[in-house]
């Protein structure tokens, strides 16, 4: 029986884009993000007067800088997905201690063409502008029969396993160890409707029978807030081409490296007692 209910699924989506594909089909969709923290400060920290309330502050500032909008631009075969252009929050400061949250710029773009199975991720890190190029991750998508309403689209769960890197505490004293680094699994939820005859989705999601409207990994929460399809004026998506050519491999080695001197810097700045190891998650 769920068998022949995903075959129903994948049918409906080919017999929309079948009729789709005799018009020009486009649209934008508008998401709003959001992140669960859990800070939870070492016997270090708390020897330091890190209390319960400063901790739980920081947990609050740090959660409103994940709170973000962005709009996914789209067709049948490429979408562009970019942060909404406002006014820059400052960084989050508790006790003297700033907070600085990388990956994070208004002039990052991501573009994913699911034709040509490959995306272009133009980043601002550190003041240089890197267009990373790589193939796009075959996502192995195990599609369920569970359905909600998301706005006025039905939506079918679908999820997929993955194993990540998760820092279990990060030390900015001088005789700290490097961040201490551990693996996990977690599972990908994600919420799709065949009504919108695109294999799209927010941030490095795709690969459904249908757009991703909605999608949480245990910690970030991405959901779909408004659809416009067929706009009046015409959609142009253009891939970025500004940046230092770099793969996916290549440019996660770099900021590995650009954090570790950032990190040094700070300790070789800072005086003592002035820095704590955070410890993030569970």
């Amino acid at each position: 029986m769920k068998n022949y209910a995903q075959s129903i699924i994948v049918f409906v989506f080919i017999l929309i884009s079948t009729i789709a594909s005799g018009q020009e089909f486009q649209g934008e969709a508008t998401y709003k993000t959001s992140r669960k923290m859990d800070f939870k400060l070492d016997e270090e920290g708390k020897n330091q007067g890190i209390d319960e309330d400063m901790q739980k502050k920081l947990n609050e500032m740090l959660q409103k800088q994940f709170q973000k909008e962005y709009k996914l631009t789209f067709n049948t075969s490429e979408s562009i997905y970019k942060e909404e252009g406002k006014l820059a929050a400052p960084q989050p400061q508790a006790g003297g201690m700033q907070i600085m949250v990388m990956g994070s710029s208004e002039s990052n773009i991501l573009y994913k063409n699911m034709k040509e199975k490959r995306y272009t991720n133009q980043e601002d890190i550190f003041g240089k502008v890197f267009l990373i190029q790589d193939s796009l991750e075959n996502k192995e998508w195990k599609l369920g029969t569970e359905t909600k309403f998301i706005g006025q689209y039905q939506c079918f769960k679908a999820t997929r396993t993955i194993e990540r890197e998760k820092i279990v505490t990060i030390g900015l004293n001088e005789s700290e160890e490097e961040p201490k680094v551990t693996k996990e699994k977690v599972t990908i939820t994600a919420w799709y409707t065949p009504e919108i005859p695109v294999n799209a989705g927010p941030a490095t999601y795709w690969g459904l029978p249908g757009l991703i409207l909605e999608v949480n990994d245990g910690s970030e929460t991405i959901i779909c807030s408004k659809i416009v399809i067929n706009p009046k004026d015409k959609i142009v998506i253009k891939e970025p081409t500004k940046g230092k050519k770099v793969n996916q491999e290549k440019f996660e080695a770099i900021i590995r490296k650009k954090t570790k001197e950032m990190t040094e810097r700070y300790r070789g700045n800072g005086r003592k007692g002035e820095s704590m190891t955070i410890q993030i998650g569970g």
